[in-house]
């Protein structure tokens, strides 16, 4: 098959906003750049983030301040988070939420002028700006808009299959043509893989289907990158249960953040109970946690949830601050959320953990390749505060693309013979027909990861998902691709990459004999201050995935009177009896 070839300064793979932010630094910064994204880049993932984005502005609350932003985000991810991440991304955040809005965001506004603030779970002040509950949607519209307008180039509706890389340093991608299967070798002088998280691993899920396997952090771990922390993933606390179809869709934390309440089908508001001080404005993980209990105990609804109500804000309060939700609750069940509660439970939604990169500019362990967004790891720790994820696309995204536009070089340099054609031939290998079915894989993947490595986890149920794992990656092998179609080929990549990152997941998740954050060990329901570390993943020589767990490195002097050294160890206890 005929290979074509495209070179540029830096290549983008990603077309969410992430991605969409780092092509804009990179080409402010004159370089040639392209953007290879899965969906068109105004429905790349990122629309799915409804309800705002975080910045210390102090509009609603004049006290608030990037130090104090800094304290939240760090001691709710309870202590594993990189300081100097979270540092960059709080002292930023003012600067780039006002960014965007010069360039066009419709953030909500007070009448004179300023951009309106909402409270999020576990902030301590109103800092969470917002677009009614579409505001990840109104960010990728305003960032196409002005990558376009920088005259970034894109390919729409292509799949980076493999990284090019030799001798310890990346040359860009191959990717093929959904429509076509058209095969391209994108040379780049820089990479930066922008791909999301590997929340549709899990059989409830808030991603859509063709999204989130885990296809950068597979990219990354093949090539020789390491992932980091990959055992905490964020169950949201309220996505739908009903109807099935639509079962995991998420309900946006900005129902709580504008008053929703929470009860069991007692009718008791069970928050009570778990966090009396912040009730639904809890973090997400003891939400959820709690969501889960109370389920668990036989105080769930009908569908096995329970009850999200929003109704007692009124009818015309609801259609403006949440008109997202209100259709949407009504399209897929004819219900009216200003008139009655939603059954909702937990659903996998965030992957903390992802690729290993340095805080500056996002670089990871191979040279001349970066990664930002949800795919990368380090802002979050174990518990990410809603709000923080549209902050982290627009900071690091800008920040690695400016990084990446330095290293372009006068003269291209090509990879070394032999590298395209390996990363072509591996692809032609996924494309043979073989035996067993890839949709009988994906399908026990899935139930595999919720029933194994779900909300709460156990060594015994680790362990024997990381055995079954061993045996769906030998059917994998096994089989042809996921049905004859153009896009089998595509969802054949998603599915080794998913078998991937879940084996990530499982090793690190059995590595923290520990609870803490979103990570919940029945048979550990305690902190171990000894376990105040981040835990790395590898390929090993022989292909296998090794773990190593390395302290998570010292606050900045200057921050260490804000930091929240200490955490309470009854954190997750009385849930897990």
């Amino acid at each position: 098959m005929h290979i074509q070839t495209d070179r540029s300064n830096v290549l983008v793979l990603g077309a969410g906003g992430a991605g969409l932010r780092a092509a804009i630094a990179a080409r402010e910064s004159g370089a040639d750049v392209v953007v290879v994204g899965k969906r068109g880049r105004r429905d790349a993932h990122t629309v799915i983030a409804a309800g705002g984005i975080n910045a210390a502005l102090g509009t609603r609350d004049p006290e608030d301040s990037w130090e104090q932003h800094f304290a939240d985000t760090f001691r709710e991810g309870y202590l594993l988070s990189h300081p100097r991440v979270v540092e960059i991304m709080a002292r930023e955040a003012p600067e780039a939420v006002l960014q965007l809005a010069d360039w066009g965001c419709a953030f909500a506004r007070l009448p004179d002028g300023r951009l309106d603030q909402r409270y999020f779970g576990a902030h301590t002040y109103r800092r969470t700006c917002y677009a009614g509950d579409e505001t990840g949607r109104e960010i990728i519209r305003t960032l196409a808009d002005w990558a376009e307008a920088a005259g970034v180039r894109f390919a729409d509706r292509h799949y980076a299959s493999s990284l090019l890389v030799a001798d310890g340093r990346c040359f860009g991608a191959f990717v093929f043509d959904l429509h076509t299967a058209e095969r391209t070798a994108f040379l780049a002088d820089a990479t930066i893989v922008c791909t999301g998280g590997h929340t549709s691993l899990w059989h409830r899920n808030t991603s859509r289907a063709d999204e989130n396997w885990g296809e950068g952090m597979s990219l990354a771990l093949r090539a020789g990158c390491r992932l980091m922390d990959m055992e905490f993933v964020q169950f949201h606390p309220t996505g739908l249960v009903a109807p099935e179809d639509v079962a995991g869709t998420l309900v946006t934390e900005a129902v709580r953040g504008e008053g929703g309440r929470l009860f069991n089908s007692r009718g008791e508001r069970f928050m009570e109970r778990y966090d009396p001080a912040r009730m639904e404005l809890s973090t997400r993980d003891r939400v959820a946690l709690a969501n889960y209990t109370e389920i668990l105990a036989g105080r769930g609804g009908p569908n096995g949830g329970v009850f999200l109500d929003i109704s007692h804000r009124g009818s015309d309060y609801i259609r403006e601050k949440l008109p997202r939700m209100y259709k949407q609750l009504l399209a897929f069940q004819g219900l009216d959320i200003s008139k009655d509660p939603m059954e909702v439970a937990p659903t996998a939604h965030y992957s903390m953990g992802g690729i290993a990169v340095e805080p500056e500019t996002h670089a990871t362990d191979l040279e001349r390749l970066f990664a930002a967004g949800e795919c990368a790891s380090g802002l979050h720790g174990a518990n990410r505060l809603g709000g923080n994820s549209l902050v982290d696309i627009l900071v690091f995204g800008r920040r690695a693309g400016a990084a990446a536009a330095g290293l372009r070089e006068a003269r291209p340099v090509d990879p070394p013979p032999g590298v395209i054609e390996a990363a072509s031939a591996d692809l032609d290998g996924l494309a043979k027909p073989g035996k067993g079915s890839g949709r009988e894989i994906r399908r026990r993947l899935r139930e595999l990861m919720w029933e194994k490595a779900g909300v709460v986890r156990d060594e015994v149920r680790l362990s024997a998902g990381l055995g079954e794992l061993k045996e769906l990656r030998s059917s994998f092998e096994e089989a042809g691709p996921e049905g004859n179609d153009r896009l089998a080929l595509a969802r054949t990549l998603d599915l080794r990459a998913g078998l991937e990152t879940a084996e990530a997941t499982f090793r690190a998740a059995l590595v923290r004999a520990e609870t803490r954050g979103c990570h919940n060990r029945s048979d550990h329901p305690g902190l171990d201050q000894t376990l105040v570390a981040n835990s790395y993943v590898r390929r090993a020589p022989d292909g296998s995935l090794e773990v190593e767990t390395r302290p998570v490195p010292p606050i900045p002097q200057g921050l260490r009177t804000w930091a929240v050294t200490e955490l309470v160890e009854e954190t997750s206890e009385h849930l897990l009896e």
